[in-house]
């Protein structure tokens, strides 16, 4: 399994001007790629490795690229090509695509040492060393411990909008030494959970608890002045490049907060559920159609599914993304479909005369998909028979930040 962890780093102003030279170096290794991928013939490119075969013969026309990690510059290359399969995917999907265009220098800010040229050093306290070939050593704050049976693959280094240098840590455990999810014959049905993500509330869950949405108007709203007071400087002016990053700093604020509340919610449930269903989303086309789109971006539900996936792995945890379509409208005790507009918020059956509120169903419905999706039958007893109509239990946003986790015990679980 691969996963990364992120360090701020603190490199001194030498070391700052080197960092930010080769990045500049790697950029142009990337627009060159560009450039031979849509000018030399087929059969001498095509393949990131193939391409790495001609960086010899870049280095004796262009000396400048003798002046980085040669692991580093095929990083470079390869980091054009995972971009290209990317479009690509995003074309098989039926997206509308364009084509990779060249990296000014406000675009290209991160540079990535793959297997070699790299040592991390002095890891026994809270800072730690991280050396690179050809630029030397880089201090970090180590807040977090690699754990012993991870390898270090790759290290990343970026520098922010903000001016801030972080470094992150590609590192790969072995799948033998993580634990193994239930299979489904040892699998706790009751202790499994469908989850609808929300319009009112961020979650609501298929045994009755619903988390806040994150309030970030505070945030909103002085984002909206600084942008304004940036606005009224003159673009390339000192004064100007400050309040930028004033600018920056903010996004970067919200954008953190976003993720935390993500870490905290996703570690809750895969520490407190066997397995954990989820809506797989077109989060794109959400956005795309709703007037509250911003609302929906600050949630990142695409985000915090890849987070489940993630951590799923390391807490042994099953998640399983079911389909989306018709939770809502179809009654979680019969099957029956109703059309709801958004603004009804109780589910009540004209066939069967289930009520509950429209989240609750939802995610009931979740539920359902997911034992479908794992080739298990619907329990006999379950939420829809023992909640007529749902008790919610309401955790709130605050919470959630304050404690790291909504809960790791029932009794934390209050109404507020």
């Amino acid at each position: 399994m691969e996963y990364s962890h992120r360090y701020p780093a603190y490199p001194t102003q030498e070391v700052a001007a080197r960092l930010e030279d080769h990045i500049d170096v790697h950029r142009q290794a990337y627009n060159y790629t560009l450039y031979e991928y849509e000018n030399v013939h087929a059969d001498d490119i095509g393949s990131a490795y193939k391409h790495h075969s001609r960086l010899p013969d870049w280095k004796d026309e262009f000396p400048v690229f003798s002046e980085v990690n040669s692991k580093a510059l095929q990083r470079t290359v390869s980091r054009f090509y995972q971009n290209l399969n990317g479009l690509s995917e995003q074309k098989q999907n039926g997206r509308k695509v364009g084509k990779l265009k060249w990296k000014p220098p406000r675009e290209f800010q991160s540079m990535t040492y793959s297997q070699s040229g790299f040592e991390l050093k002095n890891t026994s306290g809270r800072h730690a060393t991280l050396w690179l070939s050809k630029i030397g050593d880089i201090k970090i704050r180590y807040h977090r411990e690699i754990p012993n049976d991870a390898d270090i693959k790759e290290v990343t280094v970026k520098k922010e909008t903000t001016g801030d240098w972080f470094v992150s840590v590609g590192l790969e455990t072995d799948e033998a030494n993580l634990p193994e999810k239930p299979d489904g014959d040892s699998l706790d049905l009751s202790n499994s959970v469908g989850i609808d993500l929300g319009i009112l509330n961020y979650i609501h869950t298929s045994d009755g608890k619903t988390v806040d949405w994150l309030d970030l108007n505070d945030e909103y709203e002085r984002l909206r002045r600084e942008q304004r007071k940036l606005s009224r400087k003159e673009n390339g002016s000192n004064n100007y490049e400050k309040q930028r990053r004033k600018v920056a700093t903010i996004k970067r604020h919200i954008r953190r907060t976003v993720l935390d509340y993500q870490h905290k919610l996703t570690t809750w449930l895969v520490r407190e559920y066997d397995a954990v269903f989820v809506e797989d989303l077109d989060v794109k086309g959400m956005l795309e159609q709703s007037h509250n789109a911003r609302t929906k971006q600050d949630a990142a539900w695409r985000q915090f599914i890849t987070l489940l996936d993630y951590k799923a792995e390391l807490y042994g945890t099953h998640v399983v993304q079911v389909e989306a379509a018709g939770t809502t409208k179809e009654c979680a005790q019969c099957g029956v479909e109703t059309a709801k507009p958004i603004w009804v918020r109780e589910h009540s059956c004209p066939s069967c005369g289930f009520e509950c509120d429209r989240d609750a169903n939802a995610a009931m419905n979740v539920l359902k998909r997911g034992f479908s999706a794992l080739g298990m039958g619907w329990p006999e007893d379950t939420p829809v028979e023992t909640a007529f109509p749902m008790d919610t239990t309401t955790v709130s946003a605050k919470r959630v930040v304050e404690t790291g986790s909504p809960t790791l015990n029932e009794a934390t679980l209050v109404a507020e």
